[in-house]
């Protein structure tokens, strides 16, 4: 009986010891739920919600991204982390320092500054008010992209108050981080207007953008007014003219360019190829030459300067093995969408649908203008 009992207590404690050496294993195992949640909760909260990211070059060198929001319709490179911001000031393109203005009238003052840092400016750049009377500007005017060394209009809506006297308004430029750039010596632009309340305003509020300086900045500057861009450039001198030609005011619609962009990769995809990259050089070569054929209303390969495609390419910077191009005009002004299907069924000229299923060209470039209810889109075509 003894041996039984002892051989039964035996068996009880070898039981028993088994069950502590398993929970013993368990407690010293990560849990990998845990760990698995957390690395979801982190790439969740590091991953931007709602962006397309294009891989591109800068100068024909892999590597550099573009990222394009869908709901805000602007290309928009992303600039690296030690850029620099500075700009200076250029010179009023409307409402001069002491204009006349009526009280209570509603203007549009604007500012011409020369992005004179190494970082891209685009829609996430903001003009604010910073001191002195609002005179009921918007919270903040997002810029348009100015490339280092491009000019840029930026203009405001304003009301003029209903008292007689001196007002003067101060803004800044700030960068995504909201700390504002250095303009020149100073970092405000200022807008002061002399307000005659119950007399006649002796100046001209609607003044006439004139364009940028060839020699400071490239032949495109934009105007913002909210978030709608209208870009400024010389209009062509007609032979036997003086030298000052009027300035051609056209409409850049970046929603289009978006389309255009989204449209051409989703026919590639449909024909098991590749997405082209943007990359922002050709984008700045495209819209050139887009703006160019909208104010001299052509369709051409070859622009008003006698540029080409290669040489529109070639004067940004970026180096290419091959380059070509497609364009278009129309009135009323096709869409994206609607001006990629014209370029896939066009039998005038094949290479416009050669060019969209190319395999040689990796990366690509979009510009569109708007002038006088015609609108004239340009792709540019490369390879590094």
């Amino acid at each position: 009986m003894t041996k039984k009992l002892f051989i039964v207590t035996a068996l009880i404690m070898l039981a028993l010891s088994a069950c502590s050496g398993a929970g013993a294993v368990e407690t010293t195992t990560p849990p990998a739920t845990d760990t698995q949640a957390a690395t979801a909760v982190l790439a969740m909260t590091e991953t931007p919600a709602a962006t397309e990211t294009f891989t591109a070059t800068a100068g024909g060198t892999p590597g550099t991204e573009i990222s394009v929001t869908p709901t805000v319709g602007t290309v928009a490179p992303t600039n690296p982390p030690d850029c620099t911001n500075s700009a200076s000031f250029v010179t009023d393109v409307t409402i001069p320092d002491n204009t006349n203005v009526g009280g209570g009238t509603t203007f549009t003052k604007t500012w011409r500054i020369a992005n004179n840092g190494t970082c891209v400016w685009g829609p996430d750049y903001t003009l604010t008010h910073y001191s002195d009377e609002r005179m009921g500007a918007p919270d903040s005017v997002p810029l348009g992209i100015t490339y280092p060394g491009q000019n840029l209009d930026i203009s405001v809506d304003l009301t003029a108050p209903n008292s007689t006297g001196r007002h003067q308004g101060n803004f800044v430029i700030k960068n995504p981080a909201d700390l504002i750039i250095k303009v020149g010596d100073d970092s405000r632009l200022w807008v002061v207007i002399d307000v005659t309340v119950g007399g006649t305003a002796t100046s001209t509020i609607a003044v006439t953008a004139t364009s940028a300086s060839a020699t400071s900045a490239p032949a495109t500057a934009t105007r913002i007014v909210a978030a709608t861009a209208v870009s400024t450039i010389p209009a062509a001198t007609a032979s036997g003219s003086d030298s000052g030609a009027a300035a051609c005011l056209f409409t850049i619609d970046r929603a289009k360019l978006l389309e255009t962009i989204n449209a051409v990769n989703a026919y590639r995809a449909e024909e098991g190829l590749a997405a082209f990259s943007v990359n922002p050089k050709l984008a700045q070569a495209a819209q050139r030459h887009a703006s160019d054929m909208a104010c001299n209303n052509v369709t051409t390969h070859t622009g008003s300067d006698d540029s080409t495609p290669h040489s529109r390419v070639a004067a940004t910077g970026y180096i290419a093995s091959s380059v070509s191009e497609n364009v278009y005009g129309s009135n009323p002004p096709f869409t994206g969408q609607g001006v990629v299907n014209f370029w896939v069924t066009d039998t005038a000229d094949a290479n416009n649908n050669q060019n969209l299923l190319s395999t040689t060209f990796t990366q690509i470039g979009v510009g569109y203008a708007s002038f006088e209810a015609s609108g004239y889109y340009v792709m540019v075509f490369a390879r590094p």
